[in-house]
């Protein structure tokens, strides 16, 4: 998706073509001793470039592209948004795509972005290992990289941005475990293989649950934080362990498939907490389908990537990583979270 619009770029496109031969000399001569031709020429000229420079960052021109691995998820749109609302107030021009979860999209898009001289690249990875060739294609451009959400494990990044997964995940397992009263059976249902969000929600909820001996962790397996997946690895989980009384699912998506599949048990004989605090994950909540989920802030996300990124194309030194906080949303204080 190409978000550019009125770039400042093509202010000049659609004005008259002057001659090849150049002006007559006589009407050289005219607006040379005619002082209000003068004028109304210096005007003119002054006006085009204002409007050649409307919308332009303080700090120049920068134009940023944006490499998402997918937009078939609320909380990728969200930080569409984010990012999207920062880059207009800054008067920039963002190229926004969609990796439809292809690494190899990704590596394309990048290339994409270098042949357009973007002064910064923001990416978020749709697998962190296969990452590393998309990056080396802006480092070999010598364009700053930006990861967001997710890590990239080799090349050269500036820095990453994403919510405090591990914290999270930790405050999933704990919320899990109160609201089973320290003893049962649950279910992990977690997120892509080989990025880092689906590894450090699981690292944190693994740290957590050790906390609560009582709790038995009887079934785990990836879903791809992909609701039609969480559904059926549910569906496919509650055939060998129908005693589960509670499950963790690393986002909203995998969470409302499972609840589908639990039926009208979700959220009451079997507690169900999910990670990212989307429009229809809170929702859930608030339904009581869903015990509680651990709210990311995308749009905040998008922004801070935004704000990095300009930076790096500036120069300036920034730190490797940034965690954004998270916070728990049940269904006390739901409302809050309404999108």
């Amino acid at each position: 998706m190409n978000a550019r619009r009125n770039s400042p770029r093509t202010w000049g496109r659609n004005s008259r073509r002057t001659s090849l031969r150049g002006p007559r000399p006589n009407a050289l001569r005219t607006h040379r001793q005619n002082p209000r031709i003068k004028a109304s020429l210096a005007a003119g000229l002054a006006a085009t470039v204002a409007l050649g420079l409307a919308g332009c960052d303080r700090g120049g021109n920068t134009d940023l592209g944006l490499a998402l691995s997918t937009m078939n998820n609320p909380f990728f749109v969200g930080i569409k948004k984010g990012a999207q609302a920062e880059a207009d107030a800054r008067g920039l021009h963002l190229n926004i795509t969609d990796a439809q979860n292809d690494p190899t999209q990704q590596i394309n898009q990048m290339e994409t972005f270098t042949s357009q001289n973007v002064k910064a690249a923001i990416i978020n990875p749709v697998d962190s290992d296969a990452a590393v060739p998309a990056v080396g294609v802006a480092n070999r451009a010598k364009v700053p990289v930006i990861s967001i959400d997710r890590d990239v494990n080799g090349g050269t990044v500036g820095s990453t941005i994403a919510s405090d997964n591990v914290a999270g995940g930790r405050l999933a397992a704990k919320t899990l475990a109160e609201s089973l009263g320290g003893k049962g059976k649950v279910a992990f249902l977690e997120g892509q293989a080989g990025t880092s969000a689906a590894r450090e929600r699981g690292k944190g909820f693994e740290e957590g649950i050790k906390k609560y001996p009582g709790i038995q962790v009887v079934a785990r397996q990836p879903a791809d934080f992909d609701r039609t997946k969480g559904m059926d690895v549910m569906t496919n989980m509650l055939q060998a362990h129908r005693d589960i009384g509670g499950v963790f699912a690393a986002n909203d998506e995998m969470a409302l498939g499972a609840a589908k599949s639990l039926g009208g048990r979700s959220g009451k004989d079997v507690k169900v907490v999910a990670f990212d605090g989307t429009p229809d994950g809170v929702k859930a909540v608030r339904g009581g389908t869903l015990t509680a989920t651990v709210a990311q802030q995308p749009e905040l996300l998008g922004k801070q990537a935004v704000d990095w990124a300009l930076k790096a194309s500036r120069g300036e030194k920034l730190p490797r990583s940034v965690r954004v906080p998270v916070v728990l949303v049940t269904a006390e204080n739901a409302a809050k979270f309404d999108d």
